[in-house]
């Protein structure tokens, strides 16, 4: 086998990472012979080609100039450490602690996790989510946060030490309007299966008291619309309860579109036509929610004596306990048990009219004679005290001390929105018709 002289050049690229030797004095070498001119050029094209890919690798692969002294920092994931993440639900702050140690997570992380938290949050109980990264058995960082995405965020500093940054909620407003068609079993159930919050069905009725009697006003196909303005998450979930602004009702023979607003100096927001007048009237037309008509005005059998007498007023029929509000602004005049009237008031109104509540199950202990009560305010429950067939509300309406059909009787105009707020007003309901009109 013939030996390859060394201090001949290389053409393995490997081998020019090496140091070369020494260089050596040679003898002195004929000049070379005359080369024949290759008839094919092909294989010497192949052959520069070979021997420059080589050189580029070899450039490539070449020692550095710079001194290392060692090797180069590797982030967390180079070194090999491996992060598991979990996402949980949990009752309270409480539960962080126990909760981190069934992970695994280190006693000593766990409770420090949970004090920053807990100190951050309080210990008041609700739905929390708690998302953990740990390493092994080392907690790295842990969020825990509210529904809103308000809370805590629970991090891992430099020094290898917990440590606690809150987290501020993160919520944006939308308003959203469903419209529907009033069915034949309640105006509940009409206004759930068309989208309305359960919630907000007692608000939508409410905000009718004084236009429409809902029992005998209010059929099947009458048209319904709400607009209610909500709050949301990140993940689009709504937070908390949402709120009603817009209003409609439609039957055959009228027509109501109600906007949210509060006034300037009002404690609570009232409702507003277009034009800027309240629907509020000096008395509601039914004081009582939710409760159906069971006897009218005039003359009737009575259901216990036996024979015709004037009913002086409406019976509305409701279960035992359902609320009663005060029709208007009022002062109480009586408030006890008064033979077959039962448990019985009498407010006296500040236009001089009075309305009578009787057969009532219990009276607000707040309802004394002499107490001022605003509107709306709850006075007492049904009941089916006295002379009572069963439980409901009998509500009179006197003026100038004559008895009166309370669904007859024109409540008065509500106020009007001053000159000087009008184009606050405008704003909100020329945004509220805006939204309506890109939604339905």
């Amino acid at each position: 086998m013939q030996h390859r002289d060394d201090s001949e050049p290389s053409y393995d690229p490997r081998s020019w990472s090496r140091p070369r030797p020494a260089p050596t004095v040679a003898a002195a070498v004929p000049p070379p012979a005359p080369i024949e001119r290759a008839r094919n050029p092909l294989p010497l094209i192949a052959g520069i080609a070979v021997t420059l890919g080589g050189a580029i690798l070899a450039y490539g692969a070449r020692p550095s100039d710079e001194t290392v002294t060692g090797p180069a920092p590797a982030s967390p994931a180079a070194a090999g450490t491996s992060y598991d993440q979990r996402v949980l639900n949990i009752a309270s702050p409480a539960a962080i602690d126990p909760t981190l140690r069934s992970l695994g997570i280190d006693p000593a992380d766990a409770a420090r996790a949970a004090a920053l938290a807990q100190a951050a949050l309080g210990d008041t109980p609700g739905l929390l989510r708690l998302d953990v990264t740990l390493a092994g058995t080392t907690l790295h960082a842990a969020t825990v946060t509210h529904v809103d995405g308000g809370g805590v965020a629970i991090e891992r500093g430099n020094h290898d030490t917990l440590a606690a940054r809150p987290l501020s909620a993160n919520l944006t407003r939308r308003m959203r309007f469903v419209r529907g068609e009033l069915d034949g079993e309640s105006f509940y159930s009409s206004a759930v299966a068309a989208g309305v919050s359960d919630v907000l069905v007692g608000a939508f009725a409410n905000a009718f008291r004084y236009d429409f009697d809902i029992q005998r006003e209010v059929s099947a196909g009458d048209v319904f619309e709400a607009g209610f303005e909500e709050r949301v998450n990140p993940d689009g979930e709504v937070v908390g309860t949402p709120r009603l602004i817009y209003a409609s009702l439609a039957t055959p023979a009228k027509t109501r579109a109600l906007y949210q607003y509060r006034l300037p100096g009002d404690a609570e927001a009232e409702w507003f036509d277009s034009s800027g007048r309240s629907s509020r009237r000096a008395l509601m037309r039914t004081p009582v929610d939710a409760a159906r008509i069971s006897s009218g005005f005039g003359m009737r059998g009575h259901p216990i004596l036996g024979f015709r007498k004037m009913h002086r007023g409406t019976d509305f029929a409701a279960p035992t306990g359902t609320p009663i509000f005060a029709a208007g602004d009022a002062t109480v005049t009586f408030a006890a048990m008064k033979g077959p009237n039962g448990n019985f008031i009498r407010l006296r109104h500040d236009n001089g009219w009075e309305t009578l509540y009787l057969h009532l199950n219990r009276i607000a202990p707040a309802i004394v004679p002499g107490a001022r009560v605003a509107q709306g305010t709850p006075i007492g429950e049904v009941g089916t005290t006295g002379r009572s067939t069963g439980p409901h509300l009998h509500y009179e309406v006197h003026i100038d001390g004559q008895a009166v059909d309370p669904m007859s009787i024109e409540t008065g105009g509500g106020r009007v929105i001053p000159v000087a707020a009008m184009a606050a007003f405008r704003k909100v309901r020329d945004a509220i018709d805006a939204k309506r009109a890109d939604t339905m």
